[in-house]
């Protein structure tokens, strides 16, 4: 049997499959042409980036650091005052806003345990009092 075969005969039922196989070929040919164009366009010239946060919404302190990154990124340590240390820099407007009020009662029931719930309950057997009761 030769090693390839441009048609198969009918009654050998791999025509289906040839034909699956090929479009799939045609599929990956055709997606690779936007890899090859982005790096046509990468290779053509680097665009030097000036400024720490491009996009003006990094929230890690990697977007904090310049670009490209000295040798220690940071001269002394950052002053960390949120979880999104590099996006307060950047909009400072945004990070002198309170904090909307938060719902104490929701947070105590749900970080006092689960004896708040009414659940999971320790109940004496000779008292009947449960340990929440103590």
């Amino acid at each position: 049997m030769p090693r390839r075969y441009p048609n198969y005969m009918p009654e050998d039922g791999f025509t289906l499959y040839n034909q699956i196989s090929t479009v799939g070929s045609v599929l990956v040919a055709v997606s690779t042409l936007p890899f090859l164009w982005n790096v046509y366009v990468t290779m053509r010239g680097p665009r030097t980036v000036f400024v720490d946060d491009p996009w003006g919404f990094g929230n890690s302190l990697e977007w904090a650091t310049a670009s490209p990154f000295p040798r220690h990124n940071f001269t002394s340590l950052p002053r960390i005052r949120s979880e999104r240390p590099a996006f307060d820099l950047h909009h400072p407007e945004v990070a002198a806003m309170d904090p909307p009020e938060r719902n104490r009662d929701l947070l105590d029931s749900l970080y006092a345990g689960p004896e708040t719930h009414g659940r999971d309950r320790l109940i004496d057997q000779r008292t009947g009092r449960t340990d929440h009761d103590r």
